[in-house]
C-alpha cells in the first residue's frame, strides 16, 4: 500500500473506531433508536470509503504491476482476486 494511502486509511479507521465506541455508549445510555441507526449508517458509509481507497490503491499498484509484468498467470490471479472481492461485497 502506498504510504499516503496507508496514512489516510489508518486515520479514517481511527475515526471510525471512535464512532463505534460512541455508538456503544449511545446504546448503554438508552439513546433514541433512530439516532443510533443514523450513527451506524455513518460508520457503514465511512467503512465503504475506506474499502474504496484500499481497492483503488490495490488496482493502481498491485493490479497495474501484474498488467505491466506481462505474466498472464499473475494477471489472471489479480482478476480472480478482484472478482472474488466484488462477489463478497454489497454493491
Amino acid at each position: 500500500m502506498k504510504t499516503d494511502t496507508k496514512s489516510s486509511v489508518t486515520n479514517r479507521l481511527n475515526r471510525i473506531e471512535g464512532q463505534v465506541r460512541g455508538i456503544a455508549r449511545m446504546v448503554e445510555e438508552d439513546r433514541y433508536c433512530i439516532d443510533i441507526v443514523t450513527q451506524i449508517a455513518a460508520v457503514r458509509a465511512a467503512l465503504k470509503r475506506v474499502e474504496e481507497a484500499v481497492l483503488r490503491d490495490h488496482v493502481g499498484h498491485c493490479v497495474a504491476h501484474a498488467i505491466r509484468s506481462g505474466d498472464a498467470d499473475e494477471q489472471a490471479r489479480k482478476i480472480d482476486e478482484l472478482m472474488a472481492v466484488f462477489a463478497r461485497t454489497e454493491r
